[in-house]
């Protein structure tokens, strides 16, 4: 499955989501880092609500 994810820079680093999944979110302090971390949120968020 592939979703799209929104990264946006801030002061404090940067901020992900992913528009398709609600509340899914993630940050990071550089944007690989939050590319990462929204990934593995992605993939934990639809592991959940596979049960």
């Amino acid at each position: 499955m592939i979703l799209n994810a929104i990264i946006e820079k801030d002061e404090f680093g940067y901020f992900a989501y992913v528009l398709a999944l609600e509340g899914c979110v993630s940050q990071g302090k550089s944007y690989e880092e939050a590319l990462a971390n929204i990934n593995e949120a992605a993939k934990l968020y639809l592991e959940s609500i596979k049960q």
